[in-house]
């Protein structure tokens, strides 16, 4: 089943030469199909690559998925066209009187930041705490993971000695998990932050489980009982070239930073890189529509 996006949104045009089932609003309406409204809070500067990654993974299903691209007011983004802003967003305080199956909330390079200091928390809470009671499963990304946390559950950060950088094993806590069913006993993931989660802060939680986690990158995959809320600490929207253009980045500002672990062929840039994340993030993506969303959501929106 198709994903639901303007047909004029860059991402409709890439995702149809990649072959991927996209379709537009006009052929979708004529269906007799409800479509998942999943909502879409951006929080990474280069907003455009970011809606090519999750909506990827999003069309993955047999689902028809309808998206709703959200930004915030308190902050400007300065890596992205107002028009492009202006055509596909919508600010918080426009759709807040609306129902959604599902939320994703972005990462944000904003992670040495304290929470009460980045410039659009404030709004961000309003967001969260809205979530609650207006959408049906929400799903936090990176900071958004560490953002979410901190405000439901008051678990803080950590600052780490070094940057989690690379590509990562990564094995199931609860096997049984809806959201892990198909995944491999060992699967990867990329993992790209200076901060980090302890595991000890999370299970002093006891709504809080760890459904999978990392001997090397910690708490991987974390959920309520009920999968309302969501918080995946790494990156599995990545695609191939993501954590070198970081490196290169980083490299061209003069930071000290190593090159991700376990990403290119024999640890040398000049060779292949290594994707071993994609397959997990499909599944992971798709279980959440389908298993956390979509066989549980009412089928009148309203009553979300």
């Amino acid at each position: 089943m198709p994903l639901k996006i303007p047909k004029n949104l860059p991402a409709f045009s890439v995702l149809t030469k990649e072959n991927i089932f996209v379709m537009n609003e006009l052929r979708a309406n004529n269906q007799d199909i409800r479509p998942l409204k999943i909502g879409i809070l951006k929080l990474m500067p280069k907003k455009i690559e970011t809606e090519n990654q999750l909506l990827r993974h999003l069309s993955n299903t047999p689902l028809q998925v309808e998206i709703k691209l959200i930004k915030t007011r308190t902050y400007k983004s300065q890596n992205t066209s107002q028009e492009h802003l202006e055509k596909f967003y919508s600010y918080f305080d426009e759709i807040k009187e609306e129902k959604f199956d599902g939320l994703i909330i972005t990462g944000a390079p904003v992670e040495q930041i304290e929470f009460e200091d980045v410039i659009y928390w404030n709004e961000l809470r309003e967001i969260m705490e809205w979530s609650k009671k207006n959408v049906y499963s929400t799903f936090h990304i990176c900071w958004g993971a560490q953002a979410g946390l901190y405000y439901h559950y008051k678990i803080d950060k950590n600052i780490l000695e070094e940057k989690k950088f690379g590509i990562f094993e990564h094995y199931a806590v609860e096997k049984d998990s809806l959201l892990l069913r198909g995944l491999d006993d060992i699967f990867w993931a990329p993992h790209s932050r200076y901060t980090e989660i302890k595991k000890e802060d999370i299970l002093k939680i006891k709504d809080l489980k760890i459904l999978s986690e990392s001997k090397k990158a910690g708490a991987f995959i974390i959920s309520d009982k009920d999968y309302k809320q969501i918080f995946i600490t790494g990156h599995l929207e990545y695609e191939r070239d993501t954590l070198k253009n970081e490196y290169l980045r980083d490299l061209e500002k003069g930071i000290d930073i190593k090159i991700p672990e376990n990403y290119f062929e024999d640890n040398n840039i000049e060779k292949r890189i290594q994707v071993k994340w994609r397959g997990a993030a499909n599944i992971i993506f798709s279980n959440w529509l389908n298993y956390c969303i979509y066989q549980n959501t009412p089928y009148d929106i309203e009553l979300i």
